[in-house]
């Protein structure tokens, strides 16, 4: 079966730190560049982080240059986002994502909050 599951999000201070991880299968995982979105209540899906298949790139939304960090590994099937340094605003469902041929791919997504 292709699919993508999130896990890791939950509830955390300004100031925190979260680890998020999506677990894939069903797709040769290490030829696929992979990407981590997030949706904020009324707002749009935005990219967050992507990492090339072999993980030499990686690019990040300017929201959260210097705080998180995308990488992967390609033995378990699995791509993390480390979320250091956590703000309300990075209140969201974060979203796994990669594309099958031209169709996106998405995981069902983890809520993480950040609040005092």
């Amino acid at each position: 079966q292709v699919q993508l599951v999130e896990s890791g999000g939950g509830f955390v201070q300004p100031g925190g730190s979260l680890r998020l991880s999506c677990a894939a299968s069903g797709f040769i995982f290490s030829r696929n560049a992979m990407r981590w979105y997030r949706q904020a209540p009324g707002k749009g899906r935005e990219l967050v982080a992507d990492i090339s298949s072999t993980g030499s790139t990686t690019i990040y939304a300017d929201s959260v240059k210097g705080r998180f960090t995308i990488s992967r590994d390609n033995t378990k099937n699995a791509v993390y986002l480390q979320m250091n340094s956590l703000k309300p605003e990075d209140t969201a469902v974060y979203y796994c994502n990669t594309l099958i041929l031209i169709t996106p791919l998405w995981g069902q997504g983890t809520q993480v909050t950040v609040s005092s």
